[in-house]
């Protein structure tokens, strides 16, 4: 995989969560839990360990992300590589306690300038799970 240099771009979402650390992060590693606001997975919190997101196919795509966990820091910061499509790019978050909750970012980076159809589409869908992962926080006990 190659690091992402300057001529590449980022998607960054951040959102404030009126939760603790602890629920977001059981939100971003539990894998029944990723299910619910990203797609079905086979997600472990192990640095190193290979997984896939996995959603139905469409046309031109079998609906299959191949990612590689990078960085584990319980409650602090995941990152994995997420390779679909020709594209590899790199998923980080970081969670950041407030005194309201959790300050959570994401940041998928590693976007070539002739990805412009990727880098949209992260955009868009990176509204979509965050919302999707708010959600499922919130139903946590």
């Amino acid at each position: 995989m190659t690091t992402p240099d300057s001529s590449t771009r980022s998607v960054v979402v951040e959102k404030e969560f009126p939760h603790p650390p602890e629920k977001v992060w059981r939100a971003l590693t539990e894998s029944s839990l990723i299910e619910q606001w990203l797609m079905k997975n086979d997600f472990q919190p192990v640095a190193g360990h290979s997984f896939s997101l996995r959603m139905d196919p469409v046309p031109n795509w079998n609906g299959v992300i191949d990612c590689q966990v990078l960085v584990v820091e319980p409650l602090r910061t995941l990152s994995y590589t997420w390779g679909t499509l020709g594209m590899e790019s790199i998923v980080l978050f970081t969670l950041t306690p407030t005194p309201a909750g959790t300050h959570v970012r994401m940041e998928q980076s590693g976007f070539r300038p002739d990805q412009e159809d990727n880098y949209k589409g992260a955009q868009y869908g990176w509204q979509k799970f965050m919302g999707g992962l708010e959600r499922v926080v919130a139903g946590l006990e």
